[in-house]
């Protein structure tokens, strides 16, 4: 009977290591600051042929960003999702946005 060529082993010996054991586990320090403080901007991106707006940085605790962007999802009347310290919303929503954070006293770079 002939050998297969394409045949692939692994050697399990004592010596082998997985390389996701090495991952570090630390957290990043998240800076808490009041509304006023922040210093927020827009930009724009097209994906799939749609517009999306994003706001960034927030510097708030995961529970309180989620509570903005439900409040803002609702004013709104359109989708969005927080992406690490960013706001994202479907559609070109920047002028709407902006006159609610800053009713909520959020400052916006010059």
């Amino acid at each position: 009977m002939k050998k297969n060529l394409f045949e692939m082993g692994s050697n399990f010996e004592d010596t082998w290591t997985a390389d996701n054991k090495n991952i570090s586990t630390c957290r990043k320090i998240i800076v808490i600051k009041p509304p006023n403080k922040h210093q927020l901007h827009f930009s724009k991106e097209k994906r799939r042929g749609k517009v999306v707006t994003i706001i960034k940085p927030f510097y708030l605790e995961k529970v309180e960003l989620q509570k903005l962007l439900k409040y803002l999802k609702k004013k709104l009347g359109a989708g969005g999702t927080i992406k690490e310290d960013t706001l994202e919303f479907q559609g070109e929503k920047q002028s709407l946005l902006k006159d609610y954070l800053l009713e909520l006293d959020y400052r916006f770079k010059s």
